[in-house]
């Protein structure tokens, strides 16, 4: 397969913390010089893409802030085109909070009839705002989730991300988000393409999560890679019902695919 661009899961495919993971400058190199488009995709949406841009210098990446796409890039995209300036209420952390003020929403508290909630990862996260989530969804706003991932890797481990705590609002308010806004969704495919301004099959994504990044890739029509380096043990990988086309130690190895 002749690839024109490659979409990079971040955390667990090419940093881990504020460092590279072994093999991931040689990869992201390999992609260079073969001359291919690039975009760097995280279902983390703490931190917007100018902060994404210093944490992958940090780690050694020469990355610029147009290349990187969050999870919170995808949902203040689609909630300013279907619920645009709306009363807000989030369960997320402030780096989250600051993209949607930034998007022009109004954030309130969850008795100032809000419009909308919209449950993001929160390492603060706390039983009021399970309580306050619940009393909004019961009054009728509409329900949003940034990512699915349930946990993330860490420099200092697996932590619970946005999908622990998007679940446990859906178990208390016995309700289904409306829509869940990162990797795999069409929304978070549709973005990617357009932004890399590619046909899905030119187009090859690379990550460490199955139900994510693989299955991201494999509904769109992308090639896909799976790397050994994130949360994906072979117990997991053998028991997937998605299978990618590739799997790699680390991204080193990404040079055998795109040589093709």
């Amino acid at each position: 397969m002749d690839y024109r661009g490659v979409v990079f899961d971040v955390d667990g495919t090419v940093v881990r913390g504020d460092e590279a993971i072994p093999g991931a400058l040689d990869g992201l190199a390999a992609v260079d010089a073969a001359g291919l488009d690039r975009l760097f995709v995280s279902n983390n949406p703490t931190k917007a893409p100018v902060a994404y841009e210093a944490r992958l210098r940090r780690a050694g990446i020469d990355a610029t802030a147009d290349e990187v796409v969050t999870s919170g890039t995808t949902t203040t995209a689609y909630l300013a085109d279907r619920h645009p300036g709306a009363r807000t209420f989030c369960i997320g952390e402030p780096g989250f909070h600051d993209q949607l003020r930034d998007a022009g929403f109004e954030l309130v508290r969850a008795g100032d009839d809000p419009e909308v909630v919209v449950v993001a990862i929160d390492r603060e996260f706390h039983y009021d705002d399970l309580r306050d989530a619940n009393n909004a969804l019961r009054s009728g706003a509409a329900f949003y989730g940034t990512d699915p991932d349930v946990i993330i890797p860490t420099a200092d481990g697996n932590i619970p991300g946005s999908g622990a705590i998007i679940n446990a609002v859906a178990g208390v308010a016995e309700r289904e988000p409306d829509a869940i806004l990162g990797k795999p969704s069409k929304v978070a495919q549709e973005f990617v393409l357009d932004k890399l301004d590619l046909p899905p099959e030119e187009v090859l994504i690379v990550g460490d999560r199955l139900d994510t990044d693989i299955a991201f890739g494999l509904d769109a029509g992308m090639g896909t890679a799976l790397v050994r380096t994130g949360v994906t043990d072979e117990a997991a990988l053998a028991a997937s019902e998605y299978e990618p086309d590739h799997v790699l130690d680390d991204l080193g190895d990404i040079g055998r695919i795109i040589s093709k």
